[in-house]
């Protein structure tokens, strides 16, 4: 049962033309089943009144669904954050007379640029994300072994009769009914009881899928959102991190020490330090040193997306290739 996971830049409620609705907070997810393909829609609801909603979506899609209904600061925003979390697969739909020619030298140079402009035929639109949830399912990875799987966390609850679930995306590898997975940042263990998949059990699940695990050994209060079960050895956990950055070319002046921005990476999104700023060359390639107020979770090599919420308009710095 393959599954695309496509997030829906657009006016909160769009998606339900597209699928039923299903959990919702600060995001709004809606789901579409035909045979064995899946494909779960995903509204970043309090955007743009909170960024972290923007990038949670963001963070657990394939691809992104962009309804320009006007050109205005929030689709500037949006271009820079899909920019800076490297979303390189898109579609927009333009409304209210907006022309192509009109967005094409504000998405010059950035990952829209290659985004494909669609019609608003709703009929359409879910019977191509479900092709290209059918086509992901021909390419998929399922990996077994050493290497194992992780899930951030994204919801948890009690269910009566069943005990703690926790939702989530498989962000990498694979999860196995029965896996023991360790809880980061906790380091506690659960255990996974059963995996439902669109409603559906199954007994595995791979990257992409959209989860409902029921876990034994551990309660809900030992859970959050940005919690990651994992069963990968080699995930990394840190408080401070040292890495390079690349800002958005219209953050205003070099980033100083003391500065508090906010680091987004999976379902996390956490405030950070700036210890040290090491600039050699160019100010908006700098080195960073950060220190955060809780362990960061993440593979080697991942990149993360910086925020500054006291930035005004401009709350997008840029990203960080995670060491």
């Amino acid at each position: 049962m393959p599954n695309l996971t496509v997030a829906v830049l657009a006016p909160n409620d769009y998606a339900k033309d597209l699928g039923k609705k299903g959990t919702v907070s600060d995001l709004t997810f809606y789901n579409l089943k035909k045979g064995d393909d899946t494909v779960t829609f995903v509204e970043p609801t309090r955007y743009p009144e909170k960024i972290s909603s923007l990038f949670f979506a963001l963070s657990m899609a394939d691809t992104v669904l962009l309804v320009v209904n006007e050109i205005n600061a929030q689709f500037g925003e949006s271009v820079l954050e899909l920019q800076s979390a490297g979303m390189k697969n898109g579609r927009i739909i333009l409304k209210n007379y907006i022309t192509e020619d009109q967005i094409a030298p504000l998405i010059q140079g950035t990952v829209l640029q290659h985004y494909a402009i669609v019609q608003e035929d709703f009929i359409g639109l879910r019977d191509m994300f479900l092709a290209e949830a059918a086509k992901k399912g021909g390419r998929r990875d399922i990996r077994s072994g050493a290497s194992g799987g992780s899930v951030p966390v994204d919801h948890h609850f009690n269910v009566k009769g069943v005990g703690v679930v926790v939702l989530g995306c498989v962000a990498e590898g694979t999860i196995k009914k029965h896996d023991m997975l360790k809880v980061l940042p906790s380091g506690m263990t659960a255990q996974v009881r059963s995996i439902q998949k669109h409603d559906d059990d199954a007994e595995i699940a791979v990257t992409g899928d959209r989860v409902g695990l029921a876990l034994k050994n551990i309660e809900a209060e030992d859970l959050d959102r940005g919690f990651v079960l994992t069963s990968d050895p080699t995930l990394k956990t840190a408080s401070s991190i040292t890495a390079k950055a690349a800002l958005v070319k219209y953050w205003p002046a070099p980033l100083k020490e003391g500065m508090v921005l906010y680091l987004g990476h999976w379902m996390q999104f956490l405030p950070c330090r700036v210890a040290k700023a090491e600039v050699t060359g160019d100010w908006r390639m700098p080195v960073l040193t950060t220190a955060l107020d809780k362990e960061l979770i993440y593979p080697p090599g991942a990149t993360a997306v910086l925020h500054y919420l006291e930035g005004g308009k401009l709350r997008v710095v840029g990203s960080i290739r995670l060491p």
